[in-house]
């Protein structure tokens, strides 16, 4: 239980925080799936489009601090060389 002013301002502000990051989360999540999907319909064109899509959106959940950089550049490799297999 929250006993100070500041105490109660931090669980607000924490409230705020964890919706807005869950939106970025689920905004780059979305991204990420596009890509998955194009790869699974064989689309190499659209999986390159969508991979163009997702990295900058990855690079944004790096810089506010929604993921870790090297959690993003593991998925970005491994995307990319899925893209790439596609012939």
């Amino acid at each position: 239980m929250a006993n100070t002013p500041q105490a109660r301002k931090r669980i607000r502000r924490n409230d705020r925080r964890a919706e807005i990051n869950g939106n970025r989360l689920s905004r780059i999540r979305t991204f990420v799936k596009k890509v998955e999907s194009a790869l699974e319909g064989g689309d190499k064109s659209a999986a390159a489009e969508a991979l163009k899509a997702a990295q900058p959106e990855l690079a944004r959940g790096v810089a506010r601090g929604v993921l870790h950089k090297n959690t993003v550049a593991r998925k970005l490799s491994r995307l990319t060389k899925r893209v790439a297999a596609l012939g």
